[in-house]
């Protein structure tokens, strides 16, 4: 995978899979402190201890040909290759939370690559059901998108109808320009639906 951001996807689309409603990205930018931050966490049918340890391992599957733990074992590499660490937990019945850390400066870090897209790309796959939350930090800059408070104001329209698919991709790049650009807190638009932070 070329970037970071196909990563999640790949996470995502497990969580999914196993049921989750309720999905939460976070990505923290810590330029001061040399550290790029992402967590993924779950509300799916999580893992019991035999089946997480085995969940790095590439080639371990739990039906037919489908490599249910290819996500996490590539995700651990990326983060071995840039001298950081993949953090798994899981219960049973409990969801799971992923961590994974990067060096940020690193030569070897892939890039993130395109985080709007990404989300889109899970709400638009996913159940209607399905809710995400997705916060990106950089410095003290931060941005907020949540699909359960955007529902609140469809009136109805599937939020994975591909206008409203559309209207979130654009809002989202915009949120991530706003704070790769270093804007005010109060320029960044938050989300959760149109408000200011």
């Amino acid at each position: 995978m070329e970037d970071l951001s196909l990563h999640i996807l790949d996470i995502i689309e497990n969580s999914v899979a196993a049921g989750a409603t309720n999905i939460e990205i976070v990505i923290e930018e810590d330029i001061v402190g040399n550290l790029l931050l992402i967590k993924i966490n779950d509300d799916g049918r999580g893992m019991d201890k035999e089946t997480l340890t085995k969940s790095i391992d590439p080639f371990y599957t739990t039906k037919g040909t489908r490599r249910v733990g290819l996500g996490l074992s590539m995700l651990a590499q990326a983060t071995k290759e840039a001298a950081g660490s993949l953090d798994v937990r899981s219960k049973p019945g409990k969801g799971t939370r992923i961590t994974a850390r990067f060096v940020y400066d690193h030569i070897d870090r892939k890039p993130l690559g395109n985080m709007a897209e990404t989300i889109t790309t899970c709400i638009a796959g996913s159940s209607p059901k399905a809710d995400f939350k997705y916060r990106h930090r950089k410095g003290d800059q931060e941005f907020i998108f949540s699909t359960k408070e955007i529902k609140k104001r469809l009136n109805g329209v599937a939020i994975n109808d591909p206008e409203i698919i559309l209207f979130l991709r654009e809002q989202i790049e915009e949120g991530l320009q706003a704070i790769q650009k270093g804007a005010k807190s109060e320029e960044i638009k938050d989300w959760r639906f149109g408000k200011n932070t």
